[in-house]
């Protein structure tokens, strides 16, 4: 080898070590990451600042609410109603006050009208306590053809007569001899100073002057009831009562039963006043 070729070759070994003898400006291995710090947020309160408070469980308020709105519904539902859905009762009537007729002097017991058919007494002429009232030559009768009455029925003896025919050519035909036939007629009303149906401000009823009586029950020879309350929807008893009802339209001016309004539900009513148009039969 040259004394160039040596030069060279020492040249690259002290070039070499003077590179391994170096420090390394930066390290082949990764720097770790640095840390990211997180910020700690403090609350910060001042005057006006809103404390936010935790919300009420909803579905405790729906429940509360619902709760309530079932109590009161059932509080209205158990409530009385201010109107009832069912009818109301029909009043009931109203006692009949009587003025107690006087016997005339010597009055017995006997056929009156001039009728033997008509048992009764004469009684003294009656005054009514308001105007319109009273009866004049009144009798009480007590039976006729034969059928007594359950209490003596004071009237003029028009309407004793229209009473004495009704029961021999309407009722006792009616009847037949269902029962032995008829015994007794119930007596709910005679004569009485009132106004129709007891209403205020109404006309002066027929009772007032001794042309009406009212019948609410036929009793038979075997004890047997017709009553025109409970009987006159019946099968049996209606037919007999819906006949004796229809029979006295002719005798009397003025015919009322159940059919009629609320106030005949429970006895016929029979009276001899006239009408211009003829009989009122209802």
């Amino acid at each position: 080898m040259t004394r160039f070729g040596l030069a060279i070759v020492a040249g690259l070994g002290l070039a070499i070590g003077a590179v391994q003898a170096a420090p390394l400006d930066r390290s082949p291995i990764p720097k770790p990451r640095p840390v990211i710090g997180v910020p700690v947020l403090k609350p910060v309160f001042g005057p006006g600042s809103h404390i936010v408070r935790p919300q009420r469980n909803p579905r405790r308020i729906i429940t509360t609410v619902s709760t309530a709105a079932v109590a009161t519904a059932r509080a209205a539902a158990n409530a009385p109603l201010a109107v009832s859905l069912f009818p109301k009762p029909r009043p009931a009537l109203k006692p009949y006050k009587v003025s107690a007729p006087v016997q005339v002097a010597g009055g017995k017991v006997g056929p009156i009208c001039g009728r033997r058919d008509i048992q009764g007494v004469r009684v003294a002429d009656i005054r009514g306590s308001q105007a319109g009232c009273g009866v004049s030559d009144p009798v009480q009768v007590i039976e006729v053809s034969g059928v007594r009455l359950s209490t003596a029925a004071t009237m003029d003896c028009n309407t004793a007569k229209a009473l004495n025919e009704w029961v021999e050519d309407g009722l006792q035909p009616a009847v037949g001899r269902l029962g032995g036939g008829v015994s007794s007629l119930k007596v709910a009303a005679s004569y009485v100073c009132r106004t129709r149906n007891h209403q205020p401000g109404a006309k002066l009823s027929e009772h007032g002057k001794g042309k009406a009586i009212d019948i609410s029950a036929i009793t038979l020879s075997n004890g047997k009831v017709l009553s025109v309350q409970e009987g006159w929807d019946q099968r049996a008893d209606g037919k007999i009562l819906k006949k004796a009802h229809a029979a006295a339209c002719g005798p009397f001016g003025t015919v009322l039963g159940p059919d009629a309004d609320r106030f005949h539900k429970d006895h016929f009513h029979f009276d001899t006043a006239k009408h211009g148009n003829g009989n009122y039969c209802r």
